[in-house]
């Protein structure tokens, strides 16, 4: 692909993104959102990719909804394999990835609408990123749905630095629940650093994905979490490793 080309793609992606941006919701939209134990919600759904290793193309989409609040019936589970054209560029992600996760939402509000979540949890970054529409921000708009980004690393961004001070808030993190804000150089507060539960002293990177507030998010994050990493994507990332192990036995995934 030509330097023109890639430039051409990546202007039209970013005022797909801009676009897109204008119909984002950060705030509550949902009743149980504003209820103190989410009363009301009762489906809670996870969505991520499984690559086989040395393969950065074809890929396991994997939906999964489970029950909440005990979050151990498994409620629907999607796996497709897909491949995936559009080469990954930072910042743009969403345009890679995007289209396999929401097509996998689309099944099942086509099939079993009664089953469909009434949040997702996005293995990624939403208002947490370069021009604060990451992954979670782009399915949740154009799915409708409200989204939640959740993300096991750092994305160094907008004056967010892993550096010592960051290090040191993290250790101050003593509980499951304790949080800090990820603050941009512009003073805009885009997500939380969390610790999601007592086991484990590495923090989640929480955002805003799209109707929903980032407090909210930051709870229901906790509320979703047995381990580390929430249920939900947690769930979906076994089920589409499972996957790729029993259809593709001969790879290393």
């Amino acid at each position: 692909m030509s330097a023109q080309v890639e430039e051409d793609r990546v202007k039209q992606w970013e005022s797909e993104q801009e676009r897109l941006k204008r119909l984002l919701v950060e705030e509550d939209t949902e009743d149980w959102q504003r209820s103190p134990d989410f009363s009301g919600l009762e489906r809670v759904g996870g969505v991520d990719l499984s690559f086989m290793k040395g393969d950065d193309m074809n890929a396991c989409a994997q939906l999964v909804v489970l029950s909440y609040p005990d979050l151990k019936k498994v409620l629907y589970r999607d796996s497709q394999m897909v491949t995936l054209t559009a080469p990954y560029v930072a910042g743009f992600l969403a345009f890679r990835e995007t289209p396999f996760l929401l097509q996998g939402l689309q099944r099942l509000q086509e099939s079993q609408p009664e089953l469909s979540p009434q949040v997702v949890f996005v293995d990624g970054n939403g208002l947490f990123h370069y021009r604060e529409f990451g992954l979670a921000c782009h399915l949740g708009v154009l799915s409708g749905l409200p989204c939640v980004g959740v993300a096991k690393n750092l994305l160094q961004v907008q004056g967010v630095h892993k550096n010592e001070e960051h290090q040191s808030r993290i250790a101050a993190l003593h509980k499951g629940g304790d949080s800090f804000p990820l603050t941009a150089a512009s003073g805009k507060v885009l997500g939380k650093a969390l610790r999601s539960c007592d086991k484990s002293s590495k923090p989640v990177y929480v955002s805003v994905g799209h109707k929903i507030s980032l407090d909210t998010a930051v709870r229901l994050t906790q509320a979703c979490c047995l381990f580390r990493v929430p249920e939900p994507i947690r769930q979906a990332d076994c089920l589409s490793r499972e996957y790729l192990r029993k259809h593709f036995p001969a790879a290393d995934t």
